[in-house]
């Protein structure tokens, strides 16, 4: 459903995304043209999101939080990010709601998803 591989911008998808997000059909389909031109395949890989979200952070080294955002945004677990994923992390972080927000960092630090955060995985976030 969130596959862009077929070159367009399905009817379903759109609506979907309309309707959860903040973005009108315009801008949709604006974002969905850049995703193209960034990345032809129609995923992102977790290696190029790790290079993207390096470039924000250029005196660090963010590898391995980046895999964490990246794994907490990947919502089917297949190693890589579909439009529906992109458009739905960029809402969310730039203007979710706030339980929204608040689910997403629940997920960020869940490492292992059984709905439960230990001090490890904790640890593994913030070190």
């Amino acid at each position: 459903m969130g596959n862009a591989k077929s070159g367009a911008l399905s009817k379903e998808l759109l609506e979907e995304l309309k309707m959860n997000t903040k973005y009108s059909e315009e801008q949709l389909y604006a974002w969905y043209q850049k995703f193209l031109n960034e990345c032809p395949t129609g995923r992102i890989s977790r290696e190029q999101f790790e290079s993207i979200y390096a470039s924000f952070f250029p005196d660090a080294d963010p590898k391995a939080y980046a895999q964490h955002v990246f794994r907490s945004f990947d919502a089917n677990s297949d190693g890589t990010l579909d439009f529906k994923e992109y458009i739905v992390a960029l809402h969310l972080t730039s203007s979710g709601k706030t339980v929204e927000k608040l689910e997403w960092a629940f997920a960020l630090y869940d490492v292992d998803r059984n709905g439960t955060i230990t001090k490890n995985e904790i640890h593994e976030i913030v070190k």
